[in-house]
């Protein structure tokens, strides 16, 4: 394929990307600020950049995977940045997370020297990213989402255009109060059946087969029963997105009670050392109160 794609960011969700690119047919250099991530992609037949900017200046359309919005801002418009790199007429997509307002200012300054911007966040994990079923929700022109789909389409099942620059991140502080929220309701759930003296696998059996199923039920009920905390999804993450949430809220002057309750939990976890466990360790933050 004619078209240059560049990488930057290869952790759990952008390495698996990284490989359904190449799977899909495409010519993809990366970096990474650990260049042993880089590694097994070049063994899959990826091209190692030196730099953010020599990843831009060799590709057309550059993604961007990383932790937040300081690092989107860092990874694009830094010193060593895609926008050093990037010629007019270039794309950058970025798969984080970050607030909305960021992500305008981004693609602002990109704009401004032809270069256009995608906010496209992405949910489903690092297993549905590398089954290739993510759900990506967009903001940016209409144009370049359409230009962005087909390479989209390698590694997302669900792919939707909400809006102009920012809105994929609005949509994407709704996906997270869904899930934090559940996940939330799960601990709660699998604390009381276990204080109650019922097995909570039982319980959470039963709830999959009604109006309580969910996904976040489903994935971290079990951890949560087995004191599991070494998962993928570290609570610094979430935390992270449930304050985007908040600071939304603040905004548009919404009241969001039980997000701000799940925020509290995560908050609790963070001060306790729990960064990189998993999410579904909130659940020692509610273990504990109760035992107290």
């Amino acid at each position: 394929m004619s078209i240059r794609v560049g990488f930057v960011g290869l952790g759990t969700m952008g390495a698996p990307m990284v490989r359904n690119l190449l799977q899909g047919g495409y010519a993809v250099t990366v970096w990474a600020r650990r260049p042993e991530a880089m590694t097994p992609l070049l063994s899959a037949g990826a091209t190692a950049g030196e730099s953010a900017t020599q990843v831009a200046a060799a590709t057309d359309i550059v993604f961007t995977m990383v932790t937040d919005t300081r690092a989107v801002e860092e990874v694009v418009l830094g010193e060593h940045g895609i926008a050093r790199g990037a010629r007019p007429g270039s794309l950058v997509i970025d798969h984080s997370t970050i607030d909305p307002d960021g992500a305008r200012g981004i693609a602002s300054r990109l704009q401004a020297q032809g270069v256009e911007m995608l906010d496209a966040p992405v949910s489903g994990g690092g297993a549905a990213a590398e089954a290739g079923t993510l759900a990506i929700m967009a903001g940016g022109s209409t144009s370049a989402f359409e230009r962005a789909h087909p390479l989209l389409s390698c590694y997302a099942k669900n792919i939707v255009h909400i809006g102009p620059s920012g809105a994929g991140q609005v949509a994407k502080a709704c996906n997270q109060i869904c899930t934090i929220v559940n996940q939330l309701g799960a601990a709660e759930a699998m604390l009381l059946a276990e204080r109650a003296g019922v097995d909570p696998r039982k319980v959470k059996e039963a709830l999959m087969g009604g109006f309580a199923a969910s996904r976040m039920l489903d994935l971290q009920a079990p951890k949560m029963i087995a004191r599991d905390f070494d998962g993928k999804v570290e609570s610094r993450l979430h935390h992270k997105d449930i304050h985007i949430v908040l600071e939304l809220a603040r905004t548009f002057g919404v009241e969001l009670p039980a997000s701000a309750a799940a925020a509290g939990v995560l908050d609790r976890l963070q001060e306790r050392g729990g960064a990189r466990q998993d999410s579904a360790a909130i659940f020692n933050v509610l273990n504990t109160r109760a035992s107290s």
